[in-house]
């Protein structure tokens, strides 16, 4: 009986005392955003701080003007900072605050484009639906690619001309650094169409680049 009644005072036999030291830490942005939910405006700034340049980096990429995208990426913090209490500290800052960066290009692009122009950057390829979780097949080529062709105006220029849903997740991936999980949230659409997307645009970034002379390193490794 005492010894039942020490090892249940023991904290390592608590469950409530397990559940604690076995869940996970809060991550800085998610501290940020419940410090800035209360009012914490210095917590905030911190957090566009963190996030400026890849909520601008999207907004440029679906906008295609910089005054627009500058004045998009305002909007998108001024709208966090009104939603923060619908952010889940348990999931990633990064993908809900560029969801709502997305959403409100969305509405940009539909105001300005008359209806029935413009096509919706969710919907599914022409050519068949997204495939499930395989290989990248263009992945090894197309990167070599990117890596040669970042520095120059030919990626940029390449990017631009991939329809949007392509040049979002090569933003989102190869730009952002976002996981295939974080890129469908982000985008509000399944991971197999993530990597569907993201296969497709590099395998047009690649055709377009090979047919500006660029070559990639297998390539140039043939006899």
């Amino acid at each position: 009986m005492v010894a039942a009644s020490v090892m249940a005072a023991l904290p390592f036999a608590n469950p409530f005392f397990r559940e604690e030291r076995l869940a996970p830490p809060e991550s800085p942005d998610a501290a940020l955003a419940r410090a800035a939910a209360r009012g914490d405006r210095t917590a905030f700034g911190r957090l566009v701080d963190l996030h400026k340049r890849s909520v601008l980096g999207l907004c440029l990429r679906l906008l295609r003007h910089p005054e627009e995208a500058r004045d998009a990426a305002q909007e998108t913090f001024v709208r966090s900072y009104a939603s923060l209490s619908s952010y889940d500290p348990a999931q990633p800052f990064a993908p809900w605050i560029l969801r709502i960066a997305r959403n409100h290009c969305l509405d940009l692009l539909r105001r300005r484009t008359p209806a029935g122009a413009l096509v919706a950057l969710d919907a599914e390829p022409e050519d068949g639906p997204p495939v499930r979780e395989l290989a990248d097949t263009e992945a090894p080529a197309a990167d070599a690619l990117l890596e040669r062709a970042q520095t120059g105006r030919a990626l940029e220029a390449a990017v631009a001309e991939l329809p949007d849903r392509y040049r979002e997740v090569i933003q989102l991936f190869h730009v952002e650094q976002l996981s295939y999980k974080e890129i469908a949230t982000t985008l509000d659409v399944p991971i197999g169409t993530v990597m569907t997307w993201l296969h497709r645009a590099r395998g047009q970034l690649r055709r377009t680049l090979e047919s500006q002379g660029f070559e990639s390193h297998s390539q140039e490794a043939r006899p």
